[in-house]
């Protein structure tokens, strides 16, 4: 998957430089060549960006559904545990990658990282700045370089540090039994859950919501959160079901699959809801600088985004809430596949969406750039995540609920 992902990242490095220089003809052989660059390197850089923070998330999910399971209480999910545990394996990854492409692609990526928008005056001190933009100016005491690295560095340390403390505890439970790090493992994800609600919504506004500088909205913390979320579960499910088929998780029934169909189902609803309240909020308001990011990506731009702005809704809320709606099909392997694979690919578009009318415009497409760096992150993310199975038993045979797991019936 990795290879084929860079042979085709190559060819689309090579095309869209090509064509680059086809549309600078006739501008001289230097600014071709700096027009070819700043076009395939820029779209290089928001495929690294976009593709990692939605791993990323994904992987920060897997800890989080640790976490809830443990401070709910929850038995059902003990059998299935050691899933989403494995998945938080990619977040050292996700934090280097996310560092690299912010220091070499950041003023690609983040408009407000340019000087010349925060100088009212030009050199003179005399002239008025053209480039001068009170708004993001006014921003400037949170979003500046070094706030907004030292807030970067804070959220995966503080992510990488509780998913390694949970997994400690975990791989202890295995070798000692006991309940002792079962309680322990309550007290550090009931912290986890803290630190978690504060810095997905504050990550979300970094690394999302800044690209369109000037636009805001009080639910956009929620929105990345739900699509998050339902990635992860969908990621969670799917991995059942594949370890299930190849025949590892035996005692997993069609009762734990019905409960993780109904998470898929309902929180495929939960970001419906959370999307339709942010888009309808701000159309009825009719505030321009807020119904300007819901413009770009309808009508600004050519319309150039207006099919992944209805493609996303059909596949994220219509295919899911049609396909799952009955007991049955939330049992069924091949209809969870089905559903969990066209949610990944759906909730991926939404974050194709979120940042590519913000930074590309049209010069956006989805080709070999985008679908080569997609293959090279699932690759990587799929290495980290199953090596982390491996890790440790698919069961965790000391779990004071596994008896309760292992007899759940709905």
């Amino acid at each position: 998957m990795i290879a084929i992902g860079v042979v085709l990242l190559i060819a689309g490095i090579i095309i869209a430089a090509l064509s680059g220089g086809h549309q600078a003809e006739g501008h001289g052989e230097a600014a071709a060549a700096g027009h070819e660059a700043a076009h395939w390197s820029k779209r290089l850089y928001m495929n690294l960006w976009l593709n990692n923070v939605y791993f990323t998330g994904i992987a920060l999910v897997g800890v989080f559904f640790v976490a809830v399971q443990y401070v709910a209480y929850a038995g059902w999910s003990v059998l299935i545990k050691r899933i989403p545990e494995a998945m938080g394996y990619y977040l050292p990854i996700g934090g280097a990658v996310m560092l690299i492409t912010f220091l070499l692609g950041g003023h690609d990526i983040f408009h407000w990282t340019h000087d010349y928008l925060y100088n009212q005056f030009l050199e003179d001190g005399v002239t008025p700045n053209p480039q001068y933009d009170p708004i993001i100016a006014g921003k400037a005491p949170y979003l500046n370089f070094w706030f907004f690295l030292i807030r970067m560095v804070a959220y995966f340390v503080l992510w990488i540090l509780f998913f390694n403390w949970l997994r400690r505890n975990s791989l202890n439970e295995d070798l000692n039994g006991g309940t002792n790090y079962y309680h322990k493992s309550i007290r550090i994800s009931a912290m986890f859950l803290v630190v978690f609600g504060v810095t997905s919504s504050t990550s979300a506004w970094d690394w999302v919501l800044s690209i369109d500088t000037h636009w805001f909205s009080t639910m956009f913390g929620w929105y990345v959160f739900a699509s998050w979320w339902v990635s992860g579960l969908a990621v969670i499910t799917l991995a059942v079901i594949i370890l299930k088929q190849n025949g590892y998780l035996k005692m997993v029934n069609a009762n734990h699959l019905h409960d993780l169909g109904k998470f898929v189902f309902a929180f495929s609803i939960f970001w419906t809801y959370i999307w339709f309240s942010q888009f309808m909020l701000v159309w009825y308001a009719n505030i321009p600088e807020e119904s300007i990011y819901f413009i770009e990506r309808l009508g600004g731009n050519g319309g150039h985004f207006k099919w992944i702005f209805f493609v996303n809704l059909l596949i994220n809320f219509a295919f899911p809430f049609l396909v799952l709606m009955t007991r049955d099909a939330k049992r069924q392997m091949i209809m969870l596949k089905i559903v969990t694979i066209a949610i990944l690919i759906g909730h991926w578009l939404d974050f194709y969406l979120m940042m590519m009318p913000g930074t590309l415009r049209t010069d956006a497409g989805i080709g070999f750039i985008e679908i080569g760096t997609t293959l090279i992150f699932l690759g990587v993310f799929l290495i980290t995540f199953t090596k982390g199975l491996t890790k440790a038993s698919l069961v965790p045979v000391n779990h004071p609920f596994l008896e309760e797991s292992v007899h759940h019936h709905v």
